[in-house]
């Protein structure tokens, strides 16, 4: 760091995100990126909304926070649009953490959350998974903290139902609780619904899994309207015409493709347990994954031994190495073809050990 970077930020571990490695054309399964592109519908809109590049695109996301309201059966004031995901769960932590209101995740999550926590100067605490990995509901019942929860969770891909949602939720009420549903559409249920009974809950999503736009940064929050309020005052604080023109265009042309979204999260999710199936007949271990990835390992070779391997091969996987973890790697699901590769890699592999 240079001699000017601040001494507040010093000790900041940023978060790391996957590997864009350019020296070879590598199958990648290390991002959790969608393997289908988006339809030309999509890109036309996207293209469209470039025409008037030269001005200002649209604060309030006026169109799109109007097509999100009737795909999600909210009010347009229940929504508001981000740059990302991460943007929103950022703006959460600013809007209602603070040294009297800490924030508590489990310690196998996502990993920008501690990071959210440290930049913004803000108490957390993490909350060990059980010894199956699962986030243990009652370790959140009545903790009178402010609460966030990836469901299905990352990088494991487990989910909480939407009653344990609720009675998490419900015995917090003088609390935020966020429920970041990035993955939500491969297999989980959405805690979308209860944001009309609870004025504490935010669930938080995003346009770059299910519906293949990691490339154009799109994520909203749903919840109360004074909660949106809130987020809004941050929003409007630090950022506020975060939604580009071709982002907002190619969002409301996603929303318009419902039916073609759910379908190819069937596939994927179709896929995933097809691969599972596969790597538990090689002897891995396999969580129980609603999402758009496999969290696996095996006793035949460790963790970092299987990613560096994997590599070599051109296939890219994502590992971790947090202790608890190391033996694990994360694998994206790709398409059909994609997999077989990997499945094929992972076989020649364990031949060679």
């Amino acid at each position: 760091m240079s001699r000017f970077f601040s001494k507040k930020y010093s000790s900041l571990s940023a978060y790391v995100p996957g590997e864009q490695p350019k020296d070879m054309k590598y199958i990648k399964l290390n991002t959790n990126e969608s393997p289908f592109p988006v339809s030309e519908h999509v890109v036309e809109a996207a293209a469209k909304g470039a025409e008037n590049i030269n001005l200002y695109s649209d604060p309030e996301c006026t169109l799109l926070r109007e097509k999100m309201a009737k795909t999600f059966a909210v009010g347009k004031e229940n929504i508001l649009m981000t740059n990302g995901s991460d943007e929103a769960l950022n703006f959460a932590f600013m809007a209602f953490c603070d040294k009297d209101h800490p924030i508590v995740f489990p310690d196998i999550t996502y990993g920008f959350y501690p990071v959210f926590a440290e930049l913004n100067f803000l108490p957390f605490e993490q909350i060990p998974l059980g010894e199956d990995f699962r986030i243990r509901t009652e370790d959140y019942i009545g903790i009178n903290k402010n609460i966030v929860i990836a469901n299905p969770n990352a990088p494991t891909g487990i989910c909480l139902t939407i009653a344990e949602i609720e009675r998490i939720v419900s015995s917090n009420p003088e609390n935020v609780v966020i429920i970041d549903e990035a993955y939500v559409d491969f297999g989980a249920e959405s805690a979308i619904p209860l944001t009309g009974k609870f004025n504490n809950l935010l669930v938080v999503g995003t346009f770059s899994k299910s519906r293949s736009m990691a490339g154009a940064r799109l994520g909203f929050v749903i919840g109360n309207e004074e909660l949106i309020k809130d987020l809004n005052t941050i929003k409007y604080s630090t950022n506020p015409y975060n939604v580009n023109r071709m982002t907002a265009a190619a969002g409301v042309a996603m929303l318009e493709e419902n039916d073609r979204r759910i379908e190819l999260c069937r596939q994927i999710a179709e896929t995933r347990e097809k691969t599972k199936t596969a790597l538990e007949k090689l002897g891995f271990f396999v969580t129980d994954s609603k999402a758009n990835f496999l969290f696996a390992k095996s006793e035949k070779i460790s963790g970092e031994k299987l990613y560096l391997e994997m590599k070599k091969r051109g296939v890219l996987i994502r590992h971790f190495s947090s202790p608890k973890i190391k033996d694990f790697n994360r694998i994206t699901i790709g398409s059909e073809e994609q997999m077989k590769i990997f499945l094929d890699k992972v076989e020649e592999i364990l031949k060679e050990i």
